[in-house]
């Protein structure tokens, strides 16, 4: 790699720079547009919960398998000049197993955003350690552990929160092809999850899928895998292990659907405004790239 982007990355002169937390369909979204919006981008892994919608999202470059996602290629970096360079490549995107911790101890993280969806845990506040931390999903109150949000929720996917609280985790699952919750198969218990099924693949109600622990888990209805585990991964209980898209010939698993792109596209915007906002009034302890 050049000296450039190497001496660019840890001063802070090149584009604007993002930490999406999570590696989720979500997220990817997420990096998809503000790559596109000229920010260079960097997705940490959280491995809770596991991502199933992978043909959307970027988790398996991991595996140094290809991730592609509206013609963004995700890359997987492990140390500084790996994501220096990645990064340094207009139509990439870096994905790393390291955590922020990690990354932090490498150069202030300008915007954070915390795509990791967790319905159910609390949430840190991370404000204090970034110029800026966004948080998508519930359990996120600006002023509290973010500076701005944007909901998740499937009714008000894309809304931006400026103040107060986003909204609770319902455990209502937005119907596909008239189909709600249903769709979804749910770990049992802990355990390694192995499946030889591929995304994508035709399935029908009652075709063993994988196994967790022994135990056959059997597609809940008749279409087309639309999320599944990654084989060989620790899976918890309670967790989602597969989906199905019931939809026939319409059914879609790659790129990105309109609740996700209505996500991303509600991020730049709520970035752009807070940027605007500090600008106005600017704090001396935050600033951006």
């Amino acid at each position: 790699m050049s000296a450039s982007k190497f001496a660019a990355f840890f001063a802070g002169s090149a584009q604007p720079f993002a930490v999406i937390l999570g590696t989720n369909e979500i997220a990817s979204a997420v990096a998809v547009k503000l790559r596109k919006a000229r920010f260079n981008v960097l997705l940490s892994h959280d491995p809770y919960p596991p991502v199933i919608r992978r043909g959307m999202a970027f988790y398996d470059a991991l595996f140094d398998d290809r991730a592609v996602i509206d013609g963004v290629l995700g890359r997987r970096a492990e140390t500084a000049m790996e994501i220096a360079e990645i990064i340094g490549d207009e139509n990439s995107v870096a994905v790393t197993p390291l955590q922020l911790s990690d990354l932090l101890a490498l150069r202030r993280i300008p915007v954070l955003i915390d795509a990791r969806m967790q319905k159910r845990h609390v949430t840190p506040d991370f404000r204090y350690y970034v110029g800026l931390a966004v948080g998508l999903g519930p359990n996120f109150m600006v002023g509290a552990n973010c500076d701005i949000a944007v909901e998740t929720r499937p009714l008000r996917s894309g809304a931006i929160v400026e103040q107060g609280a986003t909204d609770d985790f319902d455990g209502v699952a937005s119907p596909l092809g008239g189909v709600g919750g249903e769709r979804f198969v749910y770990a049992p218990g802990d355990g390694v999850w192995h499946t030889p099924v591929e995304i994508g693949a035709p399935v029908f109600r009652g075709l063993g899928v994988g196994n967790l622990n022994g135990q056959t888990v059997a597609a809940p209805l008749d279409g087309v895998v639309r999320g599944l585990a990654r084989d060989g991964v620790f899976v918890p209980a309670g967790v989602k292990l597969l989906e199905v898209d019931p939809r026939g010939r319409r059914a879609r698993w790659t790129g990105i659907d309109a609740r996700n792109r209505a996500i991303a596209d509600a991020t730049v915007q709520a970035i752009r405004q807070a940027r605007k906002r500090r600008k106005r009034a600017p704090r001396a302890a935050q600033t951006f790239v």
